[in-house]
Formats: structure tokens, C-alpha cells, sequence
């Protein structure tokens, strides 16, 4: 936690960064503190019904954020519960996972009662909920897990079922109407486990008891009266998520635009069990490739594992933090940008003012001042480098570099030496491999003419001295605009549609490499 100064609150007071407009809500909601100094509760969910993916770590890491961004406006303690749906009926079988037969045998089943497909954990939730713990943790936020069936079987939840129950017909009466007739004839908010096949029944319940937790309902063909305490029944989801926040207390939680009328419908529940439901947002969903939905179960976009592959863990939060009310696809193709725009900002973040510190992403990744180490080169140009150099090493990669920074290394430059592995694996999965043509028309006398200015340079020309030589040729070459010049660069030289700054470039590749490339070009 950064240092929280009087002039650090109070630009958090107006700053209109989205953390600090959410903290104030809550700030809003309890301007003299929560009641008996308990903690701000923040909540997020997971439904382990498939494999976690980027959507729910970008979850947690942006209600994360917004606990930070309000620990700066208060001095009140905070809580933060991921919080897994595992007690939920498995209702299909996921596209990404082994021994899909096997669990098309359970499909019905509390997700903590289907086995593991992967032969690793005590069941399908337990496994899933370890590979998100395991993330999370990796990731370093502070949170505290939680299990739908452990709060359910241990009687956390006992006294606000009781309170459902009581409630009943009102909460029918919130529900109703949201529903096609249909599903209206067969509606109840409490799902009773069968005693005889162990599946969540989607059955009319009656209210027995409502003070002893007892109901009755028909299971295959049998009336049987069955307690909903003790982890024998459990709510519709929209009715668990409004029991879960009464329960507990919860104050913030946010959740995808997909699920705004379950927000709206969740909320009136609280109400009718006298509680205030939680603050809270609705973000925009990420999107695959193909302007698709990302789904744990259909397992398409990106994993957690293929970004971390191609891209360090700062870009992915920085990628979670830009605009969450806006849709944003999530492929491949948006890492690179995300580590030179982090980096860019990171790299401006020292001579900001406290105000524009505070709307800068970095802060809120960090959460403060990021660290001081520099980028000499962006991630960009060194996958120019790499796709250039065809197959590379880290060491190869670092020789080159020594004609760009004077002290390059990987102990003075830590982060650029994980960049660089990232690179080369990005370069070598999935970049397009490099298509050169030959030049053309006024480019062929253009390249001439680079040539030999290029070897006339004095040895430690700058990389702008290059750049002034490029724009020259550009300007004065007889092209009709100066980006038909570049254009040109790119796809004789590098074999791409587009490119660095070509006086980087050259200064980092190497002149002699350079006037290679050229010659290698017009002899195409």
C-alpha cells in the first residue's frame, strides 16, 4: 500500500479515474464507517463450471483495484472474498476438458460431486478452483477463497435461508415475472438435492417449516420433506447471489454487462430480506477474435497461460484496466500493443503531478509508483529484431542490443530480458513469418540511395541521424506521400505490411546488417 499523503487523498477525493469513482460509492455508503468498524467486503464470483479464464482473473484484479483505489480515500479495513459458485449443477459438459464421457454421467450433480476429469483433485470444482487459487496467488492479490458448498454444508447460509423461506412468496413474486410461462410452472428459488440421485432438482418446492428450514417437493414420483439447511438444498442462482450478499454482508461487487438484469433482479431480493445490496458496476465483456464471447466452456480466446506466455503480467493488467465499459477483443494480436502502451505510460509516470498519476494505469497495477527501471527498446522493435534474425537466442538478441544501449545487459535491464523471451516466442508461434518483395519503380533508386548514405555514416551515428537520412530519401525520392516510403521499407526490407521507427531499427540491427538487407533486396 503506497503512502497515503494528504495531497494523495485529496486528489483521490476528484480523481476521475473509474477506481476512484467507484471507491467513492462505497465511500458514499458509509461516510462514518461500516457499522461496529466491521470491514468493507468486497466480493467477486466464479462459476467452476469450466476452467477459469482471463475474464475471471480480470475480474478480480478490477475489483481488486477498486479496494486499493478506496483504501487511499479511507482508513477503513477491507475484505476481499473470491467467492466459487461450486455447489451449482453441472448442466453441460465443457468443450476443453478429458474424459468428457465420463463426466456427461453427472451432468445434473453439485459440481463438488462430479469427479475430476483430470484425475487430480477430489472433483471437477475442487480441480478448477485450485487452477484459479493458483493464479491468483501467482498473481499476488490478497483475497480470501470461498466455497458455495463449504458455506452451504457448514450452515453459514443456514440463518438467511430460513429468512428465503420466510420470504418465499415475495421472492416468488420478484421472480415470476421475469419468466416465459413455461418455466413459471415449474419456478421455485430453492433447488433440493435429491437424497436418491444426488442431482439439484428443478421442482416446485413447498414451504413446510420455513423456521425449521423444512420443505417438500417431488422426487421421482416420491413426496419427500428434506431440510434446505446443512448443504441438502441450494437457491436459483439470482436468488443465491442475493441470499450470498445478505448473508455476508457484502458492500462492493461488480459483474459483466451480460448480467444486468440479474443484478436488478438480485437487488430487489436483498431488499425483500432487508438487506442494501452491495455497489457495484457493470463492465464490458472481452471478446475472441471473432467479436465472440469469451466462454469457459466453449474455451475459446485467450488462456491466462497464452498471454503469460507471450506477454509479462503488467501488460495483462494493464490490458484489464483500459476502458472496462468498453467491449474489447482479447486474441494474440493485442499483446504487443499492450506492452509498448504499458511501458509508454510507465514510462511517464515519474514527471506526472500527483493528479495525473492518479488517472495513469500504472498506479493502479502497481498501486503506486511503478518501478524505476526503464525501457531502452519497445517491444515492437524487437520483434522487428527477432523476425528479421529468423531464429534467435536471448544472447544473440543482447548482442544486437549493444549497438543501441551502451550498457545493455540482463542485470542492468531485468525486464527487458523477460521481454526478450517473450518476443522470441511470440515471433516464433505467432507472427507471420516475413514475405520480402522486390522493390519497385522510384524505390529501387530510393534504396540505392539509403545504401549509400548508410555506408558513408561515421562509425556512433545516432539512431536519429539514421531517421534524418530515411525522411530525407522519403521526402525527396519521388514518392507521392512519405508513408509510401515506409511502406516500402517494411515490405523489402522486413517483409511486413508494417513496421518500427527505421532509424531505431537500423541503429539497433546494425548498419553493415542493414545495407545487407538492402543489397539482399535489390538483387530480388
Amino acid at each position: 500500500m503506497p503512502n497515503v499523503t494528504p495531497e494523495l487523498r485529496d486528489a483521490a477525493l476528484t480523481s476521475k479515474a473509474w477506481p476512484y469513482e467507484e471507491a467513492r460509492k462505497i465511500l458514499a455508503r458509509y461516510p462514518d464507517g461500516k457499522p461496529g468498524g466491521a470491514p468493507i467486503l468486497f466480493e467477486t464470483g466464479y462459476g467452476p463450471s469450466g476452467l477459469p479464464h482471463i475474464g475471471t482473473f480480470n475480474e478480480v484484479l478490477r475489483t481488486t483495484m477498486v479496494r486499493r483505489a478506496f483504501e487511499t480515500l479511507s482508513d477503513q479495513p477491507t475484505r476481499l472474498i473470491a467467492f466459487s459458485d461450486d455447489m451449482d449443477g453441472l448442466r453441460k459438459v465443457p468443450d476443453n476438458v478429458p474424459n468428457r464421457e465420463m463426466l456427461a454421467e453427472h451432468l445434473g450433480k453439485p459440481l463438488t460431486r462430479v469427479p475430476d476429469p483430470f484425475g487430480k483433485f477430489e472433483s471437477f470444482a475442487h480441480h478448477n478452483n485450485a487452477m484459479l487459487r493458483q493464479f491468483l496467488d501467482q498473481f499476488g492479490f490478497e483475497y480470501e477463497f470461498a466455497s458455495a458448498s463449504d458455506y452451504y454444508a457448514g450452515g453459514r447460509f443456514d440463518d438467511t435461508l430460513r429468512a428465503v423461506l420466510r420470504h418465499y412468496d415475495k421472492i416468488m413474486g420478484v421472480m415470476l415475472p421475469t419468466l416465459g410461462e413455461e418455466r413459471r410452472a415449474t419456478y421455485s428459488p430453492v433447488l433440493p438435492i435429491s437424497p436418491k440421485s444426488g442431482i439439484v432438482l428443478q421442482v416446485p418446492v413447498e414451504v413446510v417449516d420455513a423456521d425449521a428450514g423444512l420443505i417438500a417437493f417431488e422426487d421421482e414420483g416420491e413426496r419427500i420433506e428434506q431440510s434446505v439447511l446443512g448443504g441438502q438444498a441450494k437457491l436459483q442462482w439470482k436468488v443465491d447471489w442475493a441470499m450470498r450478499w445478505v448473508a455476508l454482508g457484502v458492500d462492493y461487487e461488480m459483474a459483466g454487462k451480460d448480467l444486468i438484469d440479474s443484478v436488478t433482479q438480485s437487488s430487489k431480493i436483498a431488499r425483500v430480506l432487508g438487506a442494501r445490496p452491495p455497489e457495484g458496476f457493470n463492465y464490458e465483456m472481452f471478446l475472441d477474435e471473432n467479436g465472440q464471447k469469451i466462454s469457459k466452456s466453449k474455451g475459446n480466446g485467450l488462456s491466462l497461460e497464452q498471454w503469460l506466455t507471450y506477454g509479462p503480467e503488467e501488460s495483462l493488467a494493464f490490458y484489464a484496466y483500459r476502458e472496462p465499459k468498453k467491449a474489447k477483443q482479447l486474441h494474440l494480436g493485442v499483446i504487443p500493443r499492450a506492452i509498448d502502451e504499458y511501458w509508454q505510460f510507465r514510462g511517464n509516470y515519474g514527471a506526472q503531478p500527483v493528479e495525473q498519476r492518479l488517472g495513469n494505469p500504472v498506479h493502479h497495477i502497481h498501486n503506486g509508483p511503478p518501478p524505476e527501471e526503464a525501457l531502452p527498446v519497445t517491444f515492437g522493435l524487437l520483434l522487428n529484431l527477432i523476425g528479421v534474425m529468423g531464429e534467435a537466442t536471448k544472447e544473440q538478441v543482447w548482442g544486437y542490443l549493444t549497438n543501441y544501449v551502451a550498457d545493455a545487459s540482463p542485470m542492468r535491464y531485468p525486464a527487458l530480458d523477460a521481454l526478450i523471451g517473450h518476443a522470441i516466442a511470440y515471433v516464433r508461434d505467432v507472427a507471420e513469418k516475413p514475405v520480402r518483395r522486390a522493390p519497385q519503380g522510384v524505390e529501387v533508386a530510393a534504396l540505392e540511395r539509403l545504401d549509400a548514405e548508410l555506408a558513408a555514416l561515421p562509425d556512433g551515428a545516432s539512431a536519429e541521424d539514421v531517421q534524418n537520412i530515411v525522411y530525407e530519401i522519403g521526402k525527396t525520392g519521388g514518392f507521392e506521400q512519405l508513408r509510401d516510403w515506409f511502406k516500402a521499407l517494411y515490405e523489402t526490407l522486413l517483409g511486413s505490411s508494417q513496421g518500427p521507427r527505421m532509424g531505431s531499427f537500423i541503429a539497433l540491427y546494425g548498419v553493415a546488417n542493414t545495407r545487407k538487407l538492402i543489397g539482399d533486396a535489390l538483387a530480388r
